[in-house]
């Protein structure tokens, strides 16, 4: 079946037989607008299937477009500094937050969604950032935020105004509608009343009273939201992050989450995107327990081998589980999970993101009481907990408001050089798994919690979203350029006496490191073989990657205690073909040491909270 019947099959079952075609001649319309434009003329030079596209090379950065701010510069001309000069290549492709004009929510509430929001710059610089042709710099990941809209769009003043054809593109809620099932992310109304042209009205906010549920049961919604994703495609997008999609259609009477409709207008959008820029990414958010998570892959496409909703889904539980493996000191939980986890398709890793830890992903991984635990380990790090409301009116730990730095490490007791090495410990994790890293732009530098920033605008969330002064930033990491260093603090002549300056300048030299060993490894390919390692006791996490030609394969092994550990890898742990088992050495390329086996058992003995990426040896 070709991505054009597809499509049509498709908008029947949203719409029905006798709108289809209708519908289909709007899509073709808007396709063949596309093919004739300059995006679309250099696009259709691309061949391959688009999830072919990624490497153990990809890496991406997640950071705010105002995150580095330097007077008279409009932000993203200093994120393009700070992405030249103390970057450079050990990241690949970028996400900015939403970066449009916006009214609440950090950027999610978006007022227009085809502007740049003067504050940050202009799509000028957002075309700088990608380069010429787009993605020769960085690959850029746009978020589509097409769930809701801001109350004080356009759109949704003309709804209020009464014009055409804006009247169906929001939800207006109806007398005798059953919304007991409905599925709720936040606790505020469901449903904002507001004053029409025709009279009061109660619309669909799932956020909140000032974001406006878009209505995807008028066709016209839909054709809005495709001609959007093609402009992000003409404006560089690489990636397209699909903000909150999991509530997008809503039906009375269901939970009005992970409806069949809204996969359906997922697939629409893939074989748009297939279509029309084939390298071009879709990757789903939706914050939900795994199983759930995963059915955004959608299903196996036998033609193209590839499944076909969303590329790239968000890795959820790992954040959650990291956390309680380094609290705990024990790595038996997350091996587990990561021993049963399948692959249908690539995972954004990521254990910091610009929201907080959420907690519902670890539901049935971790048990209420550690979750508890995770919960109070938070209020006592001086973070935040936000909470959620049971049908029974009590109250559930919902997610984790705090850094990642400061939620592994206790502020009151800092030991820094310990708390950096359990620091970059959790990272190694993250950056050793399958699939492609997401590296909040805090974690660059182990940013700690800022209280003030919480204070300032009462959101929890704020606390792990401090704006940076760069020419300050710079002088603490070391000078414009600063070099690699090695997985240890920088010398106090460097940075003086300021203890803050050196932690800060030691995480973002082995941060920057570690992205740039792993890069020109294979066995680091997003869709390479995982395999979960006995190591002899649940301080080690073990674990093996391969390449996909099977030519490299990697153990990975991070100790997870404050106290030496022993790892041994037994040769029948690991899988036929995988290695070479006749090696004679194996060499750590993060410190050049090399391990020779005894008896064929692999044995390294790690120093508290050290992590090793072995490479067998020619023998």
């Amino acid at each position: 079946m070709t991505p054009q019947e597809r499509i049509r099959r498709h908008l029947a079952f949203l719409y029905g037989e006798d709108a289809a075609q209708t519908t289909w001649e709007q899509v073709s319309a808007l396709l063949e607008a596309f093919r004739q434009s300059a995006a679309g003329r250099a696009y259709r030079r691309e061949a391959s299937p688009s999830s072919c596209s990624l490497s153990e090379r990809d890496a991406i950065l997640i950071t705010y477009g105002d995150t580095f701010q330097q007077p008279g510069e409009p932000p993203l001309k200093t994120l393009d500094t700070f992405l030249t000069r103390q970057l450079g290549d050990a990241v690949s492709s970028v996400h900015i937050l939403p970066f449009y004009p916006y009214s609440s929510d950090d950027g999610f509430s978006v007022i227009d969604y085809r502007a740049v929001d003067p504050a940050l710059g202009s799509w000028a610089d957002i075309a700088a950032l990608t380069g010429t042709p787009p993605g020769s710099r960085y690959k850029l990941m746009f978020d589509a935020v097409i769930n809701h809209i801001s109350r004080q769009s356009d759109w949704f003043q003309r709804y209020i105004q009464g014009k055409a054809p804006y009247q169906d593109y929001f939800i207006t809620a109806e007398d005798g509608w059953d919304l007991s099932q409905v599925v709720r992310p936040r606790t505020l109304p469901l449903l904002t009343g507001v004053e029409t042209a025709s009279g009061p009205r109660r619309v669909w906010t799932t956020f909140s009273a000032d974001q406006i549920d878009l209505n995807y049961a008028n066709p016209q919604v839909l054709m809005e939201i495709i001609s959007l994703l093609l402009f992000y495609v003409e404006q560089g997008a690489a990636l397209i992050r699909l903000d909150a999609i999991a509530y997008l259609w809503k039906q009375a009477g269901t939970a009005c989450i992970h409806l069949p409709q809204t996969h359906t207008v997922i697939k629409v959008l893939r074989d748009v995107l297939d279509l029309a820029a084939p390298h071009v990414l879709l990757i789903s958010e939706t914050n939900v327990p795994h199983d759930e998570n995963i059915r955004y892959f959608g299903e196996l496409n036998p033609e193209t081998g590839c499944t076909d909703e969303a590329q790239l889904v968000y890795q959820f539980p790992l954040a959650p589980l990291v956390l309680h493996t380094f609290r705990t000191g024990d790595a038996g939980a997350l091996s587990a999970w990561l021993d049963g986890l399948d692959q249908p398709g690539t995972y954004l890793n990521f254990i910091a993101s610009h929201d907080g830890i959420g907690l519902t992903p670890a539901a049935g991984l971790l048990s209420p009481g550690e979750i508890a635990h995770l919960a109070g380990e938070t209020l006592a790090h001086g973070g935040q907990v936000s909470y959620r409301t049971n049908p029974d009116g009590s109250l559930s730990p919902y997610e984790l408001n705090i850094t990642l730095y400061d939620a592994l490490n206790d502020p009151a007791r800092p030991d820094p050089a310990l708390d950096t090495q359990r620091f970059l410990a959790s990272q190694a994790i993250m950056l050793s798994l399958a699939g492609v890293p997401g590296i909040y732009v805090h974690s660059l530098f182990g940013s700690r919690n800022c209280l003030s920033c919480a204070e300032e605008t009462g959101r929890a969330r704020s606390i792990n979203r401090e704006k940076l002064d760069y020419p300050a930033l710079v002088r603490r990491l070391g000078g414009p350029d600063g070099g690699d260093g090695p997985l240890v603090d920088p010398s106090e002549e460097l940075h003086g006496r300021d203890p803050e300056a050196r932690r800060q300048a030691g995480i973002f030299a082995a941060y920057r490191r570690l992205l740039r060993i792993r890069s020109n490894q294979p066995a680091f390919h997003p869709s390479g073989p995982q395999q979960v390692l006995p190591a002899g006791g649940k301080g080690v996490l073990a674990l093996q990657r391969t390449s996909p030609d099977g030519e490299q394969s990697m153990v990975c092994l991070v100790n997870v205690t404050p106290q030496p550990q022993s790892a041994a890898i037994q040769p029948d742990s690991i899988r036929p073909g995988g290695l070479d088992t006749n090696a004679r050495d194996w060499k750590d390329i993060l410190t050049g040491k090399t391990y020779r086996p005894a008896a064929g058992i692999l044995e390294a003995a790690l120093r508290p909270y050290q992590f090793c990426w072995l490479k067998a040896a020619s023998a």
